[in-house]
């Protein structure tokens, strides 16, 4: 049987974590973090592949060692580590800014490039990039955090239209997600009042969970799916 591998990236915590250990149960797993002491847990089999993504050279080995240590086998991406930093962008510093650009579009951007290369030889294979709602409707103190998760949006679609353009005959498909309020440690640092303002507009009348994302990315990187392309989907319980 032919090993399938999939590149989770931010899969120390939260939704990367949940997504992990759903996707352990078909695949051999691809996982990144930071650093390797970021990991509480690690699924059986599983090989890890660290790097600051906020770090260009260190992005760029990684992209490297992703296609030489893995591309016989990788059959999928998932770009899932993000960060946000909320201000007012009045007094957002330029570092700040940078960083977020860096981490949430710049290197999704280059991981996407280093599958590229390996998904168009065998004409096959699946990229889900992590987007957020705020990607669609924006969010006061993130508006470069909303701006870096449009621009995920938008890349996916452009990229796969640009599979179709240079090769009719694939099987590659590139998607988008986005999640609404999804109970995580990251959504667990913002304040009560700004919670309920949200719950009351979510129709689903609660909050998330990310094994309900994750349950989605399960079904989006498997042949189940293999009509869903180049589009966004929606996970945040009626929040728009």
């Amino acid at each position: 049987m032919v090993e399938k591998k999939i590149l989770i990236t931010g899969a120390s915590r939260g939704l990367g974590l949940a997504i992990s250990k759903i996707l352990s149960k078909e695949y051999t797993l691809i996982l990144h973090a930071t650093r390797k002491e970021s990991f509480t847990h690690i699924e059986p089999g599983s090989h890890l592949l660290c790097a600051d993504l906020n770090d260009r050279q260190e992005l760029n080995e990684f992209c490297n060692r992703l296609k030489k240590e893995h591309g016989d086998t990788l059959v999928a991406v998932i770009n899932n580590a993000g960060i946000t930093l909320d201000k007012s962008l009045i007094y957002q510093p330029e570092n700040d800014i940078d960083r977020i650009l860096q981490v949430n579009l710049k290197a999704p951007v280059m991981i996407c490039k280093a599958a590229m290369k390996i998904f168009t030889l065998k004409k096959r294979g699946v990229i889900i990039n992590v987007s957020s709602v705020v990607g669609e409707t924006g969010n006061a103190f993130q508006a470069v955090y909303a701006a870096t998760k449009a621009g995920l949006i938008a890349f996916s679609k452009s990229l796969a239209k640009e599979v179709a353009a240079l090769n009719q005959e694939h099987a590659i498909r590139i998607l988008s997600i986005s999640p609404g309020f999804i109970e995580t440690d990251m959504t667990d640092r913002i304040p009560e009042a700004e919670k309920q303002k949200f719950l009351t507009a979510i129709p689903a009348n609660r909050f998330g969970s990310v094994n309900e994302v994750a349950e989605v990315v399960a079904f989006l990187v498997s042949d189940k799916a293999s009509y869903i392309n180049g589009t966004n989907i929606h996970i945040n319980g009626g929040l728009l």
